[in-house]
């Protein structure tokens, strides 16, 4: 999946679900170090799992963080 953010410095996330688990996760943008942490520790991870540790991160005065906008994309991606 393809998720155009909104609010941070990554224009974009690019994922994979399967069994339920997110894969291949990489962000166009941002903080490459950090996103490429993000990227590894969500690797595997049960998508409930993943939003539950995500969603809700703030970044500095912003009201979203990259991680936020990866659970908002997960849970976008599994209601659809």
């Amino acid at each position: 999946m393809d998720y155009k953010t909104k609010g941070v410095c990554s224009q974009q996330i690019h994922f994979e679900i399967e069994d339920n688990k997110i894969h291949n996760v990489s962000f166009v943008g941002g903080c490459n170090g950090n996103l490429q942490g993000i990227s590894h520790l969500v690797e595997g991870m049960d998508v409930d799992e993943a939003i539950s540790r995500l969603e809700g991160i703030q970044c500095g005065f912003k009201t979203t963080s990259c991680p936020d906008q990866l659970a908002k994309a997960v849970k976008e991606a599994v209601n659809k």
